[in-house]
């Protein structure tokens, strides 16, 4: 007997692997109507609890973010954790502010985009990273903090070495046998005391498990027969009802940040984090995909798919580029989406700018596609707003698609999507608190571009240039916003072409014509990535002295002798 189904494929399956398109629907104890999502879908990045750069404001803005995903380790400076102390029926969206009609939370021990070097993992515990330096956590502690923080799907414990590969076969053997222990351990029914509250003896509703095996292709494949082999017969009591380990987890998770650590390491010597910029970058930043490795990756995953039913949804951590995605999806099939790429370009201030699929070229306005292009031909994915290029650049942040304001009052069919993140598509607030009576008359007249959730101009690349420079924080959180609302819009688009007559044929065509159109060696990134760091460098303490030191250096002379 098998859990209640995560996801359910819009037409059947007839291939484990390849592309395909259905909806993900969470069941809750106190909603009769299921949560449900089209896939593939967007799977939010969060550090703290929060998504980086969003106040709540933002968030409840940002159509966009439905599904997020929480690593605990923040929380586990404290003993017990400060979110296992919140009571009620969402005590994870009450701490954090999300809303339980429209957020859903999945809650995992450890970031899937944290790629530091941790000390080895114990037979009992995982080794996470919280703000006051690294810490053991048992299986026991997890589920309890589960069943405490009750979120909307868990990630079940999993031992992924996170020291420098390649890792021995022995190794390796611990990692199933620890995994396989500790995916038990959850899906027993917990022992509880007679007084305690109702549905606390239950098993998590959701479970999703990191298929373990790293890069060895043998290993991966062991590690799925383990999940399908019969319960032992002394263990059939606490796992009943299941038959199989399998049958009690919900979707499988891909981590492909320590999976492409290990092919790296295959032919070059692993990141050196003491070249990681003080810890401003991550092992993540230097990471790029090719055709190479996303074949590799689609050999490992469909290693550890192939013996698993293909109904079970499966997700994607710390993808490198849109490129892989599309890979992935046509290779493997996948149907939630980590968009921590897309929120670390928001950090480095770039502004997303790429479609899929590709409009007609007989239909593309004379402004679509505007970004600069690399040597080869091929057009980079966004702006890198530090550029100086950009400093009387007063239009919308994405080519590709048209502002809120620019769609309203245009009187042509427009091919091109609209972006509806808060910074093409900003509205005024639907209320405000007046301080003056020229407020309260100002708000009060209707023919007033700032009355009540009315459509406002787009933020510029301009003004979000000289945000960038002047270290101010709503660039990241204009940038954050914008960022996932394009990559969200990139999954509709597959979305889209997977719904066609003809989607694997259509897929693949459409695919190939995005490699062939968009830089994959994210040039783009490599140059913000040393403009951003010149700038968070001339920020805090000194940083008038080296302001000084440079228009001592520069023509005009210092300011005193003006």
């Amino acid at each position: 007997m098998a859990v209640r189904p995560l996801f359910t494929p819009a037409s059947a399956l007839s291939n484990k692997f390849g592309p395909r398109i259905g909806t993900l629907s969470i069941h809750r104890d106190d909603s009769v109507v299921p949560h449900e999502t089209e896939t593939p879908a967007l799977l939010a990045a969060s550090s703290r609890g929060i998504i980086p750069h969003l106040s709540r404001d933002h968030l409840h803005i940002s159509h966009a973010i439905q599904h997020i995903q929480l690593p605990f380790e923040s929380f586990i400076n404290r003993n017990p954790p400060v979110p296992t102390l919140v009571d009620g029926l969402h005590p994870l969206h009450t701490f954090l502010g999300y809303s339980p009609d429209r957020h859903l939370l999945t809650m995992t021990l450890r970031d899937p985009s944290d790629g530091r070097r941790m000390p080895p993992n114990g037979n009992e515990s995982v080794s996470a990273h919280c703000t006051r330096g690294v810490r053991k956590v048992t299986a026991s502690a997890w589920n309890s903090w589960v069943h405490k923080c009750r979120p909307d799907i868990v990630v079940a414990l999993s031992d992924t070495p996170f020291t420098p590969p390649p890792h021995s076969q022995k190794r390796l053997t611990k990692s199933i046998e620890r995994s396989i222990a500790w995916v038990s351990s959850m899906l027993r029914v917990p022992a509880v005391s007679p007084d305690a509250n109702p549905g606390t003896a239950s098993r998590p509703k959701y479970i999703l498990l990191h298929l373990a095996g790293g890069a060895n292709l043998d290993a991966r494949t062991e590690f799925a027969e383990r999940l399908t082999d019969p319960i032992e017969h002394r263990d059939a009591v606490e796992l009943a009802p299941f038959n199989t380990l399998d049958d009690g987890i919900a979707g499988y998770v891909f981590d492909l940040l320590p999976l492409r650590s290990a092919i790296a390491a295959e032919s070059r010597p692993t990141v050196d984090e003491a070249d990681l910029a003080g810890g401003l970058l991550r092992v993540s930043d230097r990471q790029r995909s090719t055709p190479n490795f996303s074949a590799r990756l689609s050999e490992m995953l469909q290693a550890s798919l192939q013996v698993l039913p293909p109904e079970k949804p499966r997700v994607l951590n710390s993808p490198a580029s849109p490129h892989e995605v599309l890979r992935l999806v046509r290779d493997v099939g996948v149907d939630l989406v980590d968009s921590f790429w897309a929120q670390r370009a928001a950090d480095m201030g770039i502004a997303l700018d790429f479609r899929f699929p590709l409009p007609n070229p007989a239909v593309l306005s004379p402004s679509t596609f505007s970004t600069p292009r690399r040597q080869d031909g091929k057009m980079d994915l966004g702006h890198n707003l530090f550029a100086q290029i950009y400093v009387h650049d007063h239009v919308r942040l994405a080519s590709s698609f048209l502002d809120g304001l620019s769609a309203s009052q245009s009187k042509e069919i427009s091919s091109d999507p609209v972006c509806e993140c808060g910074a093409c598509s900003p509205l005024s607030p639907s209320s405000r608190i007046p301080h003056s009576t020229v407020d309260t008359q100002a708000w009060q007249d209707s023919m007033c571009p700032t009355s009540p959730d009315k459509m406002q101009p787009p933020f510029t690349r301009a003004y979000v240039h000289h945000l960038l420079h002047t270290h101010e924080m709503s660039a990241h959180a204009l940038l954050a916003m914008h960022n996932i609302s394009v990559f969200s819009a990139f999954l509709a688009g597959i979305r889209s072409v997977l719904a066609r007559d003809d989607p694997e044929a259509d897929f693949a065509r459409e695919v190939s014509r995005f490699e062939e159109t968009y830089d994959e060696e994210l040039g783009l990134w490599d140059e913000a990535e040393v403009m951003w760091l010149k700038v968070e460098r001339a920020r805090g303490k000194g940083r008038l002295a080296r302001e000084g030191n440079k228009q001592i250096q520069s023509t005009i002379g210092p300011g005193a002798d003006i």
